[in-house]
């Protein structure tokens, strides 16, 4: 098939900082003898003068601490006040723990057609085994299997594709009790989220790759000739109608194989189904490999076809 993407440092101070204005006090002055007031209101004046000093050099200090040596350190926390807030560090997200939890969710898709064989990815969407796939990975097959993360192989039978979608149900017989993952919302996906693809890229099962959501909203346009293999779907093409589709693009790598794999989000959750790739250049017997360009099918979208069964 082909496809055609719509081609601190912190600032120093410059210079000593009193700690507080600078006063000269005036010439001392004989009061009159009959008017004393006058003498203690001037001194008054002085002593207001003096603490506004005070109170600003206060807040200039806290200020410069905070600078030089972070709003966390004690200094800085007593001249800002009891009400100031530290900054908190961003925690990294623990991928490996995500990982730990989806990858029981995910299958291998493995089909047979004659002599030809092929080999896609899925994601179980109910714990009775039925997976979630991309209909070019089982278009045409005359035999389709599911290994899961366990290593188990299982029949599969095909309970409905959406070529226009390309997207496809399928049942896994004789399992209960899988692990099924837990469907997104594609809607909130933002250009920047963290995403990790996981599938069976050249057959090599349960491959992680990690990545961000690099657009959204590509038009992609997959099509392909009949019993020929397209350097950009990860599977075998038998369908030769040309399917377009507004997909999330992301850097993570995937490859032939990945095809049916789930797109998760940081936190997990399906987003989209892996279905195309970028490539523009491609070996003899038409395998691409990944140049950092690859295109999910929204989550959304495939939610019709799920819940039209």
């Amino acid at each position: 098939m082909t496809e055609t993407p719509q081609h601190h440092s912190q600032p120093q101070p410059t210079g000593a900082v009193p700690p507080y204005p600078s006063w000269t006090p005036p010439p001392p002055q004989v009061p009159p003898p009959k008017a004393p007031k006058a003498g203690r209101r001037i001194s008054r004046g002085v002593l207001v003068v003096a603490a506004a000093a005070t109170l600003a050099a206060g807040g200039l200090g806290g200020t410069v601490g905070a600078l030089v040596a972070g709003s966390d350190t004690p200094a800085a926390s007593a001249q800002n006040g009891a009400g100031a807030q530290p900054v908190s560090a961003t925690t990294p997200t623990d991928l490996s723990g995500v990982v730990a939890k989806v990858l029981p969710s995910v299958v291998q898709v493995n089909v047979s057609s004659g002599s030809q064989e092929g080999i896609g990815s899925g994601v179980i969407i109910s714990s009775d085994g039925r997976i979630l796939t991309n209909n070019h990975v089982v278009s045409g097959a005359d035999q389709v299997t599911v290994t899961l993360s366990d290593g188990r192989t299982v029949d599969a039978t095909v309970v409905t594709t959406d070529p226009s979608s390309d997207l496809a149900l399928l049942q896994a017989q004789g399992v209960s009790g899988l692990t099924a993952a837990t469907l997104g919302d594609s809607s909130t996906v933002k250009v920047g989220d963290e995403v990790i693809a996981i599938g069976s890229p050249g057959g090599l099962r349960g491959t992680v790759t990690t990545g961000i959501v690099s657009a959204l909203n590509r038009e992609v346009t997959v099509s392909g000739e009949q019993g020929e293999r397209s350097p950009l779907p990860f599977g075998n093409s038998r369908n030769g109608s040309a399917v377009t589709y507004h997909a999330i693009q992301t850097d993570a790598s995937i490859n032939q194989g990945n095809s049916g794999g789930p797109l998760f989000d940081a936190a997990g959750r399906v987003i989209g189904i892996n279905s195309a790739m970028y490539s523009p250049v491609s070996g003899p017997d038409g395998a691409a490999g990944s140049v950092g360009i690859g295109f999910a099918i929204p989550i959304n979208d495939a939610k019709e076809v799920i819940n039209a069964r």
